[in-house]
Order: structure tokens, then C-alpha cells, then sequence
């Protein structure tokens, strides 16, 4: 496209219209103060300078000087009709105020146009042209500059334009960051993601798991310094901590509240390094403790702790503090963004299934009862006669009873998930209870859970292997009786579903394809699933984490029968 047509300017109709009517308006000013035709030559002079500026806004060069020639004539104007109207009767040069309001047009195009330097300049111009003119032009013998009235006036209308151009900047810089704080959820969202896809591609090992780094910092300080034990532990909401990684012979139960008189606690709240000479745990056999507490501090936030014990005294004297401190800091940020990533992926799942949900009960499901419905349209109109096809039809019904029944099961599945406050073992329990009303069974619980938790994630996984447990002890075992035994104690966890079904003929994970997904989960979270005959009848399916402080083995068909 040529230049001159892509570049052919146009003025604003609101631009011209308003620099019209102020004319107008000075002109009427001017006469009246005045008295004098002749002095409206200073209006035309006012409209031919301000023309450059009018047919060429967007012009940095042609606009800017257009107004400052109208703010010059402005000056010029005021300053002369001024004289003319004191000549004419008017006392002390109160006649400038008839052409000032126009000082209003060149300003509030600056403020439009966001040039406020611009704007500032006009003013400095304008008050110097009229200090100017003023000193120039005199009035029965004397200067201008003299007279009360002129100066009064002059100083009012600058500093009015004055106040109108710094409202307007203020105004704009408030819109403006009002502009930059307002939320763009899906392009800040997909922004972030993205980095966050790429990032994670470049970590070593391409992992974000918070127990891989956690386990992976343990060994990396017990290089610098002795660790009999150690842990990683980081918040849970309520005052809570959980363990994301421990090392040592024999399981530890860490003190795992903030609220505690404990060395764990203090340096949670003072962001230090702690030491102390009794052991962080809660049930200790005594004897010589070293303990070393190092917050993991990302940024001013307090993201986990990592705690180390040594079963002797004056283990962790300041030089071993500072190399272990040297090793801690920059794990911090790694197990701050693993956790971020732990929350943001348990986010999309829960998410993903909501929307599985949706879509089953809003297709599938709406379908079938469309098709039970045609059904028995169909019983009530067949002939008497027709007792096979009444019967065919009746078998059908029932299949599609059957597979509403499934449905609803696993929208109920979907659906599930740990809470907050319930816990792990109560979820367990309501989806074992929903599944045997669904399917006839006997269902039998013991439940056993510490007020601590485990990590969000470890839960959900436990969970799910739960339910494919008891769903497939429903769907595929032709039981009468089903046993869910839950003990969880962070970090230890033990899960154990048995019926008294027909048993497995193949007991190997990979066998099914239910099987290997609960292999899976178990293997993702660091624990052990078990698949083993129960006697006389059935099956039993386990999953494990961590180690007892109990030394209990993952127990066989003695699970207590109290429902």
C-alpha cells in the first residue's frame, strides 16, 4: 500500500467540534470585554495555529509544535486583549480571563494522548509568553506585569490546567496498574504451564517427585555429615507436618506437630538452623542424641525441614552446620517447585475425573435409561401370545439395570477422594460400604489411622488401589464377605482387601490390567503391593508403605470380622 494513503490523516470530529465551540466561546469572551470587533483577529490567529495540530494528531513533530504556536498566540492574546479591555474600563487587566479558558484545548490533548511531559512544557511555555507580553505591554505608562488582576488571572488559569494535567496522569497511572493486577486466568495459566512443561523436561532425571528429592538430599548430607537417622518433612495445613523421606535402620515417629516445645517447631518459626541433645522423635529409647533441624527456606517461605539425628554427642558442631546448611539451600527450591507440581498435577486429576463423570452421566448413562424406557414401552404393548420375545425383552431390561448399576459405581468412583478432615481410612471405608450394599456383600472394617496424614498425593494413589481392590473383588470374585483393614501411621501405611471369592488362578500384577495399574500406583509412591491366596477361599490384595514400628507383616485372613 502506497504511504500516502496509509498514512493520510483525518481529523477527529469530537476534536474539531470541541476546538470549535471553545472559539466560539473566547470569541464571545473577547467581544464582551473588549467591546471591539477587531480584536476577534486574535481568535482567527488562534484557529490557524491550531490547524497542524488538528489535521495532524498522531504527528509527533507537526502536533507538538501546532500547539506550542497556540499556546503562544494564547499568551499573546491574553496578554493584549487584556490591555485593550483596561484601556476600555475594565480594572487591572481582568480582561485576560475572556482568551484563557482556551489554554484548556491544547492540555487536555496532551492528557488524551498520554504525553504529559508534553503537557507540562505547554504550561511553562504559556506562563512564560505571558509573563512576557505582560513585561512588553503597557497600560497608561506602566507594564502590564503590574497590575493585581492580570497576574491574579494568569495564575489562575495555569494553575488550574496544572491540576486538570496532574489528575489526568494520576488517573492514568491507576488505570494503568489497576490494568497490569487484573487477571487473565487461561493466557497466565497456559504461560505458566509452559514453563513449567519446559523446565521440568531440563531437571535431571526429568522427575518432580517430592519424595525422589527428598530421599536424593538424606544421602546427600549424610556424605558431610553422621545421620543414625534422618528425615525430610513438610506442611500438611492444621499445624502439621508429613514425612516425605526418612533413612536410618529402625522407622522413626517424628514429632510431627508445629505446636509442640520442640526443636523442630523453632526452627519452623525462625527460619534457623536448630540443634538440640534429646531426639526429635516421640517415643526415643534415650541415651547420647545429636539433632540438627534445617529449615528448607525458599524465598521467605518455610517449605519442609530436614531433621538428623546421630547417637552421640556434639555431633553437629558449627562447621558441620554450615556444610549441611551449603547442601540444603538449593534444595529448597528444587522441593518447593516438586511440591508446587505435586499440587498442580493432583489439581488436573481430581479435575480430569470430574469431567469423566459428567461425561459418562451425561451420555452413556442417559442413553441406556432411554433404551430401558423403549423397553418397557415394548412389555406394554407386545401380544399375549408373544411370551419369547416378553421374556427376551424382560432379560434385556435387566442387562440394562445391570449396566446403569455399573455406571452409577463408577461415577461414584470417579468422584471419590480423600478429605481433608475425614482422612484416608473414612474414604476407604465409605466407597467399601457403597460397593457391598451395591453388590450383596458382608462388608467387615478395621480401621486404624494416627491424626497424622500423609502427603496428598501418597493418599489419593492409596485410595485408588483401594477401590480397585473392592471392585474387583465385586465384580469378578463371586464373594459373600469382604475385609478392608486399614492401619496407616506416616510414614507408614499398610492397605489390605480380602474376600472369600472363588480366588485367582493367576496371582502375578501383570496378569490383568486391573492388577498392573494397582502395581503401578504402589510402585509410584514407593511402597509394595501383595496378591496372595486367602485360606480356605478367596483373595488378598495389599499394598504397603514403609516399615511398621510394630514389625507387623502384612496380615493374611485373621482380619477382624466387626463390621
Amino acid at each position: 500500500m502506497p504511504a500516502s494513503t496509509a498514512t493520510a490523516p483525518h481529523p477527529h470530529p469530537l476534536a474539531a467540534a470541541a476546538r470549535l465551540v471553545m472559539l466560539a466561546l473566547v470569541a464571545v469572551l473577547t467581544l464582551f470585554a473588549t467591546r471591539d470587533v477587531t480584536q476577534l483577529w486574535w481568535i482567527a490567529l488562534l484557529a490557524v495555529a491550531g490547524l497542524p495540530s488538528l489535521l495532524a494528531p498522531q504527528h509527533r513533530l507537526v502536533g507538538s509544535l501546532g500547539r506550542v504556536a497556540e499556546v503562544v498566540v494564547l499568551g499573546l492574546a491574553a496578554s493584549h486583549v487584556a490591555a485593550v479591555a483596561s484601556i476600555g474600563g475594565t480594572v487591572d487587566g481582568l480582561g485576560a480571563s475572556a482568551v484563557l479558558p482556551y489554554l484548556a484545548v491544547p492540555v487536555t490533548v496532551t492528557a488524551l494522548r498520554r504525553r504529559f511531559p508534553e503537557g507540562a512544557a505547554l504550561l511553562v511555555a504559556t506562563a512564560a509568553t505571558l509573563l512576557l507580553s505582560g513585561a512588553l505591554t503597557r497600560v497608561d505608562g506602566e507594564p502590564q506585569l503590574g497590575q493585581l488582576g492580570y497576574l491574579a488571572v494568569c495564575a489562575q488559569w495555569l494553575i488550574l490546567a496544572a491540576l486538570g494535567l496532574y489528575a489526568a496522569g494520576t488517573l492514568h497511572r491507576v488505570m494503568a496498574v489497576r490494568g497490569e493486577g487484573k487477571p487473565q486466568p487461561y493466557a497466565e495459566a497456559t504461560r505458566l504451564l509452559t514453563q513449567l512443561r519446559t523446565v521440568a523436561r531440563q531437571l535431571p532425571g526429568a522427575t518432580l517427585d517430592p519424595g525422589g528429592i527428598s530421599e536424593h538430599l538424606i544421602e546427600e548430607l549424610r556424605t558431610v555429615a553422621r545421620a543414625d537417622r534422618g528425615a525430610v518433612l513438610s506442611a500438611s495445613g492444621g499445624g502439621r507436618l508429613v514425612v516425605l523421606a526418612q533413612a536410618g535402620v529402625d522407622r522413626v515417629d517424628w514429632e510431627t506437630t508445629l505446636d509442640a516445645d520442640s526443636a523442630i517447631a523453632d526452627a519452623w518459626a525462625t527460619q534457623q538452623a536448630t540443634t538440640a541433645a534429646r531426639s526429635q522423635s516421640r517415643s526415643h529409647r534415650g541415651g547420647d542424641v545429636s539433632a540438627l533441624i534445617i529449615p528448607l527456606v525458599a524465598g521467605v517461605r518455610t517449605v519442609g525441614l530436614v531433621v538428623l539425628e546421630a547417637d552421640v554427642a556434639q555431633a553437629y558442631p558449627p562447621p558441620v552446620v554450615s556444610r549441611v546448611t551449603a547442601l540444603t539451600r538449593p534444595a529448597a527450591l528444587r522441593l518447593e517447585a516438586a511440591l508446587l507440581f505435586d499440587e498442580v498435577r493432583s489439581l488436573a486429576t481430581n479435575e480430569e475425573r470430574q469431567r469423566l463423570a459428567r461425561e459418562i452421566h451425561d451420555g452413556v448413562a442417559q442413553e441406556l435409561v432411554m433404551v430401558g424406557y423403549g423397553i418397557d414401552n415394548a412389555l406394554a404393548t407386545v401380544f399375549d401370545d408373544a411370551d419369547e420375545t416378553a421374556e427376551a425383552l424382560r432379560t434385556l431390561r435387566a442387562e440394562v439395570t445391570r449396566v446403569i448399576q455399573e455406571l452409577r459405581l463408577s461415577l461414584f468412583e470417579l468422584r471419590s477422594e480423600v478429605d481433608r478432615q475425614g482422612g484416608l481410612a473414612a474414604a476407604i471405608a465409605e466407597y467399601a460400604r457403597t460397593v457391598g450394599a451395591s453388590g450383596g456383600l458382608r462388608v467387615h472394617l478395621s480401621l486404624d489411622e494416627s491424626t497424622a496424614r500423609l502427603p496428598a498425593a501418597t493418599e489419593a494413589e492409596l485410595l485408588r488401589i483401594a477401590q480397585e481392590a473392592v471392585t474387583n473383588a465385586r465384580k469378578h470374585a463371586g464373594a459373600s464377605n469382604l475385609w478392608v483393614t486399614c492401619e496407616i501411621d506416616p510414614p507408614y501405611a499398610q492397605i489390605e482387601v480380602s474376600d472369600d471369592g472363588q480366588g485367582m488362578a493367576d496371582q502375578r500384577p501383570d496378569g490383568r490390567y486391573g492388577l498392573a495399574i494397582m502395581a503401578e500406583r504402589a510402585e509410584r509412591i514407593r511402597g509394595r503391593l501383595e496378591i496372595r491366596p486367602r485360606q480356605p477361599s478367596g483373595t488378598t490384595v495389599a499394598v504397603v508403605l514403609g516399615t511398621s514400628a510394630r514389625r507387623d507383616n502384612v496380615r493374611g485372613s485373621a482380619a477382624p470380622e466387626g463390621e
